[in-house]
């Protein structure tokens, strides 16, 4: 008789049924998101395959990349034969595909349209479970001199002070900011607080010869812009 074993190695399976073997042999495109993951995971339970479970997995986040790329490890460890060691591997691989994709796009580093804002701090909010807000600092010939973390917020909102977001770009002799947030709700609509603070904001600059030029916000499916819109 065999000797208990807990896991189902990827040796184990079915020659059609090895991932590794797969990508091999028919190269990488020809793989399912499932059968990625899996080569990631290594092997399964004794109940099921790395491939079973990563269907699982997937299922879960109704077969949507961007929503498990927003799981973290805890949440992924929830799920029976993903340990910590590899939540952290299905984490890291899909934060490297969403770097790649980041790559892809030439990043400005000066200001033209809210498009360019919109490239250069995506990759700063995007697949977040909470909500941030940034500055962007501008300085001679709209090019950007910093990039600053003004708050962290929950779910549903953020608190950006007044003061230290002026602070912030008397520090940097900035001679115009772009206030930047983002949705983690998707929604692309402004609140009634996020439309005062712009316009506190706005006629604050004036009275500091600081140009307010945008606000953003940005979510995983695109942005808003403030400016526009006719809003600032």
């Amino acid at each position: 008789m065999e000797p208990y074993q807990n896991k189902i190695s990827i040796k184990a399976w079915a020659e059609e049924d090895r991932p590794r073997e797969k990508l091999s042999g028919q190269g990488r495109r020809a793989l399912t998101d499932a059968e990625l993951i899996a080569i990631l995971i290594g092997s399964g339970s004794r109940t099921e395959t790395a491939v079973e479970l990563s269907k699982r997995i997937l299922h879960h986040y109704d077969n949507d990349l961007n929503k498990l790329g927003k799981a973290g490890i805890s949440e992924l460890s929830q799920f029976k034969g993903i340990g910590e060691a590899k939540a952290i591997s299905i984490i890291a691989a899909l934060e490297l595909g969403r770097r790649r994709g980041d790559t892809e796009i030439k990043v400005p580093d000066s200001i033209s349209c809210s498009r360019d804002g919109y490239n250069i701090m995506r990759r700063h909010l995007m697949d977040l479970n909470h909500e941030e807000f940034w500055l962007m600092l501008i300085g001679r010939g709209s090019r950007v001199i910093a990039k600053e973390l003004v708050s962290k917020g929950g779910l549903s909102g953020t608190v950006a002070d007044p003061k230290i977001i002026f602070h912030m770009a008397l520090q940097h002799q900035a001679s115009a900011i772009i206030m930047v947030h983002n949705h983690p709700s998707g929604n692309l609509k402004p609140s009634r607080e996020d439309l005062v603070l712009t316009k506190k904001i706005a006629d604050a600059g004036r009275l500091l010869d600081i140009n307010v030029l945008d606000h953003l916000i940005i979510t995983d499916g695109g942005y808003f812009s403030f400016g526009d819109e006719g809003l600032m």
